[in-house]
């Protein structure tokens, strides 16, 4: 089982636009080596945005963002892969013209230690079956295990995953979770936008809540029943 490291992440005072719509309001937040992270939030909070922001995805973002001790906020998104940090959006973008393996094969690799093609079918035995099928002939949960796939192949060790579980069937759901705390126990960093707290409750070792564009709370795994009343309020469950 891996132990918490380093500090993998670090946000400050980060603020992002969208032309002229002002979205991230000044976020502060840390994740370190090892770590499953989530946030937290209703729709329109800001989660989303945050994750595209550390990519340098968004129209524009001022603050701080230090990547592996590196500070990335004038760093273009492909340089900021290449420090190991992967982006797994909603929208899954699975290209229909291609099959699994060739899906899986597409984005080069931005660090030399990725999972191999054996390493990755032995976690999503599915993707295996269907090595030769087109993307978008997969269910839905098989697209989404093969957009994270293609993460963990190019050597990504700080994942930035995006309402992976939505729309998913429950034993999907449960599935994704145990590659999750796999990945986890291999010493990966996890940042998870969750909209699903049943499923990131027993995962994450903490939550960070979002509201209109700010950090509201910081809760970790060992107080979610003592603040189990505030979340419900923030998270309208």
């Amino acid at each position: 089982m891996s132990t918490v490291g380093d500090e993998k992440l670090r946000i400050s005072d980060l603020h992002a636009f969208y032309g002229e719509s002002h979205i991230l309001h000044g976020i502060d937040m840390t994740v370190m080596q090892g770590e499953l992270v989530t946030l937290l939030g209703r729709n329109g909070a800001g989660r989303s945005t945050t994750l595209r922001s550390i990519m340098n995805m968004v129209g524009k973002r001022t603050g701080s963002i230090n990547i592996n001790g590196r500070e990335t906020i004038d760093m273009p998104a492909h340089k900021i892969a290449h420090l190991g940090m992967g982006f797994c959006p909603e929208e899954r973008a699975i290209f229909s013209s291609l099959n699994v393996e060739e899906n899986l094969m597409l984005p080069p690799a931005v660090r030399s230690d990725g999972m191999s093609v054996e390493e990755i079918y032995e976690m999503f035995p599915n993707l295996y079956e269907r090595r030769m099928s087109q993307g978008t002939r997969l269910s839905g949960g098989e697209q989404q295990m093969l957009a994270l796939a293609r993460i963990l192949r190019t050597g990504a060790n700080i994942l930035l995953l995006d309402e992976i579980t939505e729309g998913l069937a429950p034993v999907i759901v449960k599935t994704l979770g145990e590659v999750l705390l796999k990945l986890k126990e291999r010493g990966l960093t996890i940042l998870l936008v969750e909209q699903n707290f049943r499923f990131a409750a027993p995962i994450a070792d903490r939550h960070y809540v979002m509201e209109h564009g700010h950090i509201v709370e910081e809760v970790h795994a060992h107080e979610l029943e003592a603040k189990a009343e505030m979340l419900n309020t923030y998270l309208g469950v």
